[in-house]
């Protein structure tokens, strides 16, 4: 029987592979806490008959307001195996944007992960009315806990009742009401079914090896891309381990020794900028061998029939005498994939991983699509370094005139939440959802993203610049953390510069240049001539027009918590246009 429902996975889960001792664990303290498939299970329907005690039905709104650990998974299948609707929100937002969801969406009831965000709640809770049950992870005076929640189900049980909540729950349900964390204006409600997800899960299954057991997950499971990735490793039977906290990614890596994960294509970059670095410390003929080594890396093609036997000579030298090493240093020494989503990978980047046995399946997709459109897959030609593989099988992919992705099929959402004419503005009469994107179809049907349709401008002088592909360019440089192309309606293009501080102070020690704090080091002379020469030696890769002639330093750090970033650390341009608007204004002065 094909599963239909998202919460069919568990009774699949339990017949499959009853033998998995680990279908979740979260470090916690230093220590795994980890649970078998029998005990998510016996816990997910115990959160079910609480819910149904506390009086949630069919199509009622629960948000889940935490980072990633196994209860945010068994809420989430509670939920909507009642028929109930998950509504995922992100612990870092404002309380503004708490307000606005909860509100939007008429949120009964909320689990909420720590005092941090029940503080940004409990500012706005007043003003969010239908909000009349509140949980929490964590033990206070005011609020009861996720451990109450299973017990009171666990006094409450009511398998019958369970049943006839299920059997009324159809594949075209809506099973999650996930909000755009967006780059630019107010979040919304993107409505997915079951079948939404499902077909997904149903049309990636072959995409692992039979072998690959075993995923880890630090992305934010709030946001579709990880979400599917993570049901996807349940419908497989493979154990889920999330990582403690993003600054611990490393050593839980290694670890879990995973088979598989996803990652961003800017960690993935800072990962190979600082495996580059320390190589390049090393001294005499070590340093010789790792910078060859690099070299080999960097000229992996996917498709066996692209690499010469001589190459592939070099690879296995390559590989024994400095990959290898790399691999036992990043916990990496199993990898099956690494799925890489969310923006586009710089190709010497993907080959490296490639090289390195950390193979890069690159996807693409949106929130509103379930998330995927394409992706890359073992077919001929399924994996391109550049491309991001076929449209997912179900799902037609068109070119628009203005060079504009569009897609229709399995994948497109519902809708918008409460907003028909939003939807009305994404989705055409055809049933067409257009990304936004700019992309390309090539002769073997591989797609191509090269930017963002609203993300170009126009300079003063009538020339069209693609800001992303600059961008791109930019950040494979060590000194560079973030950076935005401006210039609409300017004479050139000019860019905000957020250097990579960590490496600043390194390069600084070696040539013993006194490092302080971000806000001097961007105003000494020897940084100012180096940034300078950094970035005349990128500008060399672009036509002219495209260069930057003019930059700006910033001292700040752009993170998810202040809102520069998005939860897939893209930079949020409104923002950072609204936040610099006198700096901005200035660079680009006569």
């Amino acid at each position: 029987m094909e599963e239909k429902r998202l919460f069919d996975i568990l009774k699949m889960y339990i017949r499959k592979y009853p033998e998995q001792e680990v279908a979740l664990a979260r470090k916690e303290n230093g220590s795994w806490k980890k649970y078998s498939v029998q005990e998510y299970i016996e816990i997910t329907n115990y959160l079910s008959y609480a819910f149904i005690e506390l009086g949630i039905k069919k199509d009622d709104k629960v948000a889940i307001i935490s980072g990633n650990r196994p209860e945010w998974n068994m809420l989430d299948m509670a939920i909507m195996q009642l028929g109930a609707i998950t509504v995922p929100v992100y612990p870092t937002i404002s309380k503004e944007d708490y307000k606005y969801i909860i509100n939007d969406c008429g949120v009964k009831l909320a689990v909420v992960e720590n005092t941090g965000i029940m503080n940004k709640i409990e500012d706005v809770k007043d003003e969010i009315p239908n909000l009349n049950m509140i949980y929490t992870f964590f033990k206070g005076d005011k609020y009861q806990t996720f451990n109450d929640l299973v017990e009171l189900g666990k006094q409450h049980q009511n398998p019958e009742e369970l049943q006839k909540r299920e059997e009324a729950v159809d594949e075209k349900d809506c099973a999650t009401i996930i909000y755009t964390s967006g780059t630019t204006g107010t979040p919304k409600g993107v409505m997915l079914s079951h079948s939404n997800i499902m077909n997904q899960i149903h049309n990636l299954k072959q995409t692992p090896s039979p072998w690959s057991k075993k995923a880890f997950s630090f992305l934010p499971i709030c946001h579709a891309y990880e979400r599917m990735l993570v049901f996807l490793y349940q419908y497989l039977g493979m154990s889920v381990y999330y990582a403690e906290s993003l600054a611990t990614i490393a050593s839980d890596l290694k670890e879990v020794q995973p088979t598989m994960m996803s990652a961003v294509p800017r960690l993935l970059e800072k990962i190979y900028l600082k495996v580059k670095q320390t190589g390049k410390n090393n001294k005499g003929i070590k340093k010789m061998i790792f910078i060859w080594a690099l070299n080999v890396a960097e000229q992996y093609k996917i498709d066996p029939c692209n690499r010469t036997w001589f190459y592939n000579q070099k690879l296995k030298i390559a590989d024994a005498l400095v990959y290898k090493k790399i691999r036992q240093t990043l916990g990496a020494e199993n990898f099956d994939i690494v799925v890489s989503g969310a923006a586009s990978i710089q190709p010497n980047i993907a080959s490296f991983f490639s090289a390195i046995k950390m193979p890069i399946y690159e996807g693409y997709g949106m929130t509103e699509c379930s998330p995927v459109i394409a992706v890359s897959c073992n077919e001929p030609h399924g994996r391109e370094i550049g491309s991001v593989g076929f449209a997912l099988p179900g799902v037609e992919i068109k070119i628009a005139d203005n060079k504009e992705i569009i897609c229709r099929g399995h994948n497109v959402m519902m809708g918008y939440y409460n907003k028909p004419e939003l939807t009305k503005e994404i989705i055409d009469e055809d049933g067409w959802l257009h990304t936004g994107d700019l992309g390309e179809i090539n002769e073997y049907g591989q797609v191509r993203i090269t930017g963002r349709l609203k993300n170009l401008f126009k300079t003063s002088l009538g020339k069209y610049i693609n800001p992303d592909i600059i961008e791109g360019k930019f950040n494979e440089s060590g000194f560079i953390e973030n950076i935005v192309v401006l210039g609409e309606n300017e004479k050139f293009a000019g860019a905000l510069i957020v250097p990579d501080f960590a490496f600043l102070k390194t390069w600084c020690q070696k040539h013993e240049i006194k490092y302080s704090t971000p806000q001097e080091m961007i105003k000494n002379k020897d940084v100012i001539n180096r940034y300078s020469e950094e970035v005349k030696k990128i500008n060399q890769n672009f036509g002219d027009t495209e260069k930057i002639k003019r930059y700006e330093l910033i001292a700040d750090e752009w993170s998810i918590n202040n809102g520069i970033l998005t939860p897939t650390l893209k930079v949020k341009r409104s923002v950072v246009k609204e936040k610099y608007k006198e700096l901005i204004t200035k660079m680009f002065k006569d």
